[in-house]
């Protein structure tokens, strides 16, 4: 297993351009569509506290207004909605142990390698 993981969107192109990126670098990493497989609340907190951000630096607004998702969520509440509608979150998100970086541009993944 690999101790790098991209939360990918085949559908994406920066997150192909991200993972492609990686693999040029010999790095084979665990890939989590997060689309079919969403992370936990728990699971996204964690990521954000690796990322240093807060839940509404990563949130797509086009997609979070179509989800639903209120505009004065903040928190918990907001990271909730993100966990339950995976689509209004940024991607991809690669992470290695306590660091993650927000593959846009895809070369800021390099940072924590």
């Amino acid at each position: 297993m690999s101790d790098v993981t991209i939360y990918h969107n085949p559908r994406c192109t920066k997150s192909r351009q991200t993972l492609e990126l990686l693999r040029s670098r010999g790095v084979e990493p665990t890939v989590v569509e997060y689309l079919k497989t969403p992370p936990g609340a728990a699971e996204l907190k964690a990521i954000l506290g690796k990322l240093g951000k807060g839940p509404r630096d990563i949130l797509r607004s086009k997609e979070a207004a179509e989800a639903g998702i209120a505009g004065d969520l903040d928190g918990d509440a907001l990271i909730a909605a993100l966990s339950a509608n995976p689509t209004a979150i940024e991607r991809p998100i690669v992470v290695k142990g306590d660091k993650a970086r927000l593959g846009r541009p895809p070369e800021s993944a390099l940072e924590i390698l």
